[in-house]
């Protein structure tokens, strides 16, 4: 990055946001870092210390960017919230400045199923879809990221910026999910408020893009769960969060002023 931009990464105390965060700061932007503190999954088909990190906060990821010598600000927040948005911004703003590059990594992840089965074959939890499973699922992966949106853009056109990035993460997409699919559903959506935004916000200079990570390895897979989805992988790898965390500072980057309306596929 040329200069010191501001990005908000939300869902950042851990995993492809923690590694985001730390990538964005170390290429030179000032980064604003939210989190929710998640309840435990106390599950056998999830590593205890997933759910660790699902509990913890951003500090320390934001200690870690401001010992490295760059600059971070964490900050707890429910996405959920239809008002969060611009509570959020204005967060943002008052720590950094006007918040150029946007992030939606949080995810409200549940796992539901039109099947009766109980379990997946990773032998994880499943639920019956509901409107439960749905409310919790898109409020957080597809209306969330459409309300910061609306915000980043409304702000950027009223101070009359040319610059700006809008980065999302995706999965399952609009082909369904099966066994997780208010989360494919939801992502689907998240996509499309995305493709809209390239498409309407260009002119002000905005790009936005999704990216589509491989099965990445945030803590949650078990040696069992790993050997099966090694085996399936086109690569036959399982991704690191910092695998991911490259392309999206390469999106945020300048040197992506072309990329727009793309959800880009990793392997």
């Amino acid at each position: 990055m040329t200069k010191a931009r501001v990005a908000l990464v939300t869902g950042a105390n851990h995993g492809i946001g923690a590694a985001t965060a730390v990538t964005l700061a170390a290429r030179g932007a000032k980064v604003f870092l939210t989190y929710k503190r998640l309840e435990p999954l106390a599950h056998p088909a999830f590593p205890e210390e997933y759910d660790r990190a699902r509990a913890s906060g951003a500090e320390e990821v934001a200690e870690e960017i401001v010992k490295a010598g760059g600059t971070a600000v964490a900050a707890e927040a429910d996405l959920a919230d239809p008002a969060g948005a611009r509570e959020l911004f204005d967060r943002a703003e008052e720590a950094l400045g006007p918040v150029e590059i946007l992030v939606n990594n949080a995810s409200g992840w549940v796992q539901d199923t039109f099947l009766p089965d109980a379990a997946d074959d990773l032998g994880r939890p499943m639920r019956r879809v509901s409107a439960d499973t749905f409310d919790r699922q898109f409020a957080v992966d597809a209306r969330a990221p459409a309300l910061l949106i609306a915000e980043f853009a409304r702000r950027h056109v009223e101070r009359g910026a040319t610059w700006g990035r809008i980065i999302g993460l995706t999965s399952g997409g609009p082909q369904g999910f099966p066994t997780e699919v208010s989360y494919g559903a939801a992502k689907a959506a998240q996509e499309n408020y995305t493709m809209a935004a390239a498409h309407e916000l260009g002119r002000y200079g905005i790009t936005a893009n999704m990216v589509y990570p491989p099965v990445t390895d945030t803590g949650w897979l078990t040696d069992e769960a790993r050997e099966t989805l090694t085996g399936i992988s086109p690569l036959r790898h399982i991704g690191r969060p910092e695998d991911v965390a490259e392309v999206i500072a390469f999106l945020a980057s300048d040197a992506a002023g072309c990329v727009t309306g793309n959800v880009i596929r990793l392997h």
